[in-house]
């Protein structure tokens, strides 16, 4: 006689399954991107030169910028390159500024951006222009030489997709045994 065990725990697989495929999906990207306090240390203050601070940065599509300033004095304007150079803030496209002095600026296009804080603060150095790009393709694998016994990540957060698969590998692994 055959006995066929039934697995009780089925129909709750399949949930796990659709809330781990979701959880992948949705926090991937949110993973791979950069959230970029504008100024380091500094933040969106006068008398600092965000071309210097931007100049050896990567801002890929996806990635944030984080304005930390005064929020009694200053804002964040989002304007056109003209209005950038010459610190015309009449004209803004978007206004960023929230009121809490912490402004988070999605970088959701690829394209130029630039930035000026109003009320004359421009004048005082505070204007950023940023090029966003897509992320550059991940490397292609090439045999190792003699010289390395290991290839090495260069693209941001490759490590974490098989991470989140072998998690939920292991997870699947462990409710049926159960």
């Amino acid at each position: 006689m055959e006995v066929v065990r039934r697995r009780s725990g089925s129909g709750c697989l399949s949930v796990v399954v659709a809330i781990m495929c979701a959880f992948v999906v949705v926090m991937v990207p949110g993973v791979l991107a950069t959230r970029w306090t504008v100024g380091g240390n500094m933040g969106w203050s006068t008398n600092f030169n965000y071309t210097v601070w931007a100049q050896d940065k990567h801002f890929y599509n996806g990635d944030w910028l984080f304005f930390v300033y005064d929020r009694n004095q200053m804002n964040v304007l989002e304007v056109n390159k003209t209005d950038y150079e010459s610190c015309n803030s009449d004209n803004f496209l978007h206004n960023w500024t929230t009121g809490a002095g912490r402004d988070v600026v999605p970088l959701n296009v690829t394209r130029n951006y630039y930035f000026i804080s109003g009320k004359g603060f421009c004048y005082g150095g505070m204007k950023l222009a940023i090029h966003v790009e897509n992320l550059p393709p991940p490397p292609t694998s090439t045999p190792l030489d003699e010289k390395s016994s290991s290839s090495t990540l260069t693209s941001r957060g490759m490590i974490v997709l098989p991470m989140v698969l072998a998690i939920g590998a292991v997870w699947d692994a462990f409710l049926w045994h159960w």
